[in-house]
């Protein structure tokens, strides 16, 4: 399946419908009185979160939306039908933003959630609304409420526990193949990986999902590269784990560069808890192991060693990764204990 995380949808509710004007007609009764029904409510847009999507591809393919009109009113005050609604049905993370793709309408991160974007037209009322005392016969009748036309964007935020950071080919791939069952391409050149892939990975019966996105040059956070295309989908992540490709010759400037991106980038992206690991160890002698991982440290404070290939230190990368995201569970469990009652964040 195609990956697509950014969609310009057209959506446009229902009109109302038009009362009738309309006069009793009977079989002996000479003056039979207005008997015009209203017309029907025009349906609404709505947009719901289900489960089983992982991408927006389904919005390339259609890109406009219609609810249907409500009916007329009729004779005998019947009222017209309702319009159907129409349902945007899209994936967990998904928000939903202006045409100026900037102002945020809804931030939909729970399954199940359903947000109107536009609500159909009242249906108009028919003449029998109209009937007074000096009027018996009004000819009269309200037109429905016209439809609502907006333009919205569709951005979809993979929601993951780990976020994988890193150069080109720092072994981020490689990880997430050794440590779950998804298969993201995997090659020794720059840019094997085009799309965010999402793994479940499993330690000490625990399981956690890892998003892995396409690796960030220097200038990312400027829309050079892949990077800033894809970094919004590591906002979401309890916890980002750095690779740093222990085979670079400045193994150092390689962790700047992506520090320096992700703080560039902002959304409070450079102050998630972080692990930076030293990747591809099996391809360095031990005293070149321990003099880039003391030249690192210096750097990044604390830092970890595994070989996404041997699988060696992997599992003590995924405890580690375990620990900081209880963590940030049982932090996010004390902040809505202590909030104010009917206060959400």
């Amino acid at each position: 399946m195609k990956f697509l995380d950014l969609a310009k949808v057209y959506i446009r509710s229902g009109a109302g419908g038009n009362g009738c004007v309309s006069f009793r007609r009977e079989k002996y009764i000479e003056y039979g009185g207005p008997d015009g029904g209203d017309g029907g409510r025009g349906g609404d847009v709505v947009v719901e979160v289900v489960d089983g999507l992982n991408t927006l591809i389904d919005f390339r393919y259609q890109q406009h939306f219609f609810a249907k009109n409500g009916q007329p009113g009729m004779g005998n005050q019947r009222t017209g039908k309702d319009g159907d609604d129409i349902i945007l049905r899209v994936p967990v993370g998904t928000e939903i933003l202006e045409e100026d793709e900037e102002t945020v309408i809804a931030d939909l991160t729970e399954l199940g959630q359903r947000v109107v974007l536009a609500r159909g037209g009242n249906g108009g009322f028919g003449n029998l609304h109209f009937k007074t005392s000096t009027n018996q016969a009004p000819r009269r009748a309200n037109s429905g409420q016209e439809a609502v036309e907006r333009t919205i964007w569709l951005r979809l935020k993979l929601i993951a526990d780990v976020g994988l950071l890193g150069l080109p080919n720092a072994g981020k791939s490689t990880f997430l193949a050794a440590t779950s069952n998804a298969r993201p391409k995997i090659a020794d050149y720059p840019f094997t990986t085009l799309h965010p892939n999402l793994g479940v990975v499993g330690v000490d019966g625990v399981e956690f999902v890892v998003a892995d996105i396409p690796g960030l040059i220097e200038g990312a956070h400027e829309g050079r590269g892949l990077g800033d295309t894809f970094l919004g989908h590591v906002e979401r992540c309890a916890v980002l784990l750095h690779l740093v490709d222990a085979t670079a010759e400045d193994v150092v400037e390689d962790y700047r560069t992506i520090v320096h991106e992700v703080e560039e980038y902002g959304h409070m992206l450079a102050d998630k808890p972080r692990i930076t690991v030293l990747n591809k160890i099996d391809a360095l002698s031990d005293e070149e192991l321990a003099e880039k991982q003391a030249a690192l440290g210096a750097e990044a404070g604390p830092v970890m060693t595994m070989s996404g290939v041997a699988k060696s230190g992997v599992t003590d990368v995924l405890r580690a990764l375990r620990g900081k995201i209880d963590s940030n569970r049982l932090r996010q469990k004390k902040e809505q204990e202590e909030a104010p009652e009917g206060w959400t964040p």
